[in-house]
């Protein structure tokens, strides 16, 4: 078997290609560096891929390419993320990497023998929606990149319905461990703690996350597109749910030391709270998580201590 993933350099598109290749499929990976962090820690991501025969690396923006390769599936991971940075003149960047870039894909592979793609959506796109968040709960995302994650996702559906494309999304809820973002709170709070500088929470604290650790939605991906079923929606959520308060606390007692927290104003786009129901992708995907908050903490505290000392 053969699978495309973009945005393979990224934090879960490297781990789908790491695991993609240990279950010997042969691999052609997308990434085109965009300055959201930093290219070397994308490089040292998929350091171990370039590596390895059944690898095929090409740097190159999706829209720049005017074709792609022939693959049995695709792991649509490429996309511009971070809430907060999605408003103002920045929502064209999202509209171009979230929207544009998902069309074009879809549009190329309608012509093409393909078993799967699965398109990596995000809790955005409920917005502040009653918990748990169900599938066909009403939609009303309140950030700019919430909305281009729903389209996408509509554009996913669109394709199935009118060209026969076996498309599915995931709707993935705060994904963290090891490789996460620096711009995500787990890592900016770990850098925090153990530097002894400040953490700023926005609003609060008493906001919640429903935190998916790497590993399970990397299998969450594999399963979806080794599964029949197309054209569906499925939430993709680690069952932890926690409140940044009581995630500042738990990091404390993993590295033994203690946060300093400053708390201001709530940034516009923040959802309330987040808790998927993951009924129907246990029914149906026959995936559950694995990996609760504590240990994936702990599994990301120690790989961070370990990054620190080869700097």
């Amino acid at each position: 078997m053969k699978a495309l993933v973009t945005g393979c350099a990224g934090f879960i598109g490297s781990y789908l290609v790491d695991k993609l290749l240990e279950q010997a499929y042969e691999v052609v990976g997308i990434d085109c560096f965009t300055d959201y962090y930093s290219k070397e820690i994308k490089e040292a991501n998929i350091s171990n891929a370039l590596n390895r025969k059944n690898f095929e690396f090409i740097e190159e923006d999706i829209l720049s390419l005017k074709e792609y390769p022939e693959v049995d599936y695709v792991f649509h991971e490429a996309a511009q993320a971070g809430v907060r940075a999605s408003w103002g003149k920045s929502f064209e960047i999202y509209t171009r990497n979230n929207i544009e870039a998902t069309q074009k894909l879809l549009e190329f592979y309608k012509d093409r023998e393909i078993k799967k793609i699965v398109f990596a959506s995000s809790s955005s796109v409920y917005g502040d929606a009653e918990l748990p968040m169900k599938e066909d709960s009403l939609l009303k995302p309140v950030s700019p990149y919430g909305v281009t994650k729903l389209a996408a996702e509509n554009l996913c559906y669109l394709y199935w319905k009118n060209y026969d494309v076996p498309t599915i999304s995931l709707r993935y809820f705060t994904v963290y461990g090891p490789r996460q973002r620096p711009d995500m709170a787990i890592h900016k709070f770990v850098k925090a703690i153990l530097n002894g500088d400040e953490i700023t929470v926005f609003g609060d604290g008493t906001q919640t996350r429903d935190f998916t650790f790497v590993d399970d939605m990397t299998e969450a991906n594999i399963m979806a597109a080794n599964n029949e079923i197309e054209g569906e929606v499925f939430n993709v959520g680690g069952g932890s749910r926690i409140s940044v308060n009581k995630l500042i606390e738990l990091l404390e007692k993993i590295t033994e030391k203690n946060a300093q927290i400053k708390y201001i104003e709530k940034q516009k786009g923040d959802v309330r709270d987040t808790l998927a129901d993951t009924s129907k992708t246990s029914n149906e995907l026959n995936w559950k998580p694995e990996v609760k908050i504590e240990e994936g903490a702990k599994r990301f505290v120690k790989w961070y201590k370990s990054l620190c000392r080869h700097i």
